[in-house]
């Protein structure tokens, strides 16, 4: 049974915003203060990603838990522990639910053709205990991502590799 009346839960569910959000302003933050540069929503790419570092070639999305179905997968019978259903009109947060699922597979699906490497960030990773974490790692990823990105070819191998190439010819030739 739902506390509030159904004017008050529609005016709830009407403020929640898509933009500027504070788990996004928590990882814009974060990444600023390490020195990453990027852009907001771009519109020119599939999905808007919520942020965008043209030069690590990298989307990052920060998605809400409910509203993207963290660790909830169909039939949808089970909740997870930071995504739970409401029980009232659940059908039709089943179907939300999936269709943002599915939205957002599709749109990483287009982002990785075009040649972009793509990042979730969910809320529950931005909570106090584990802000700090989630921040590092992200900074990790992207600096990982741009060392092989811009890998320089030399076309020299390092000796170990030489005598790794050669004993495998010599077992392939056996």
């Amino acid at each position: 049974m739902d506390r509030h009346s159904p004017q008050q839960r529609r005016n709830n569910m009407a403020a929640i915003r898509s933009k500027n959000t504070k788990p996004e302003l928590t990882v814009r933050r974060g990444l600023w203060s390490r020195g990453f540069r990027y852009r907001l929503n771009s519109p020119r790419l599939p999905g808007h990603p919520d942020l965008v570092l043209r030069k690590y070639r990298t989307c990052i999305f920060i998605n809400g838990c409910f509203w993207h179905g963290h660790g909830v997968t169909p039939p949808f019978e089970e909740n997870s522990e930071c995504c739970k259903i409401p029980k009232s009109n659940r059908d039709f947060w089943v179907n939300k639910i999936r269709r943002n699922q599915e939205r957002d597979l599709e749109e990483l699906r287009q982002l990785a053709k075009m040649g972009w490497h793509c990042i979730t960030v969910w809320e529950c990773e931005l909570t106090p205990k584990k802000r700090e974490d989630t921040l590092r790692s992200l900074a990790f990823t992207l600096n990982h991502i741009w060392l092989q990105d811009h890998r320089v070819q030399t076309g020299y191998t390092l000796p170990e590799e030489e005598s790794n190439d050669g004993l495998m010819a010599a077992e392939a030739s056996d």
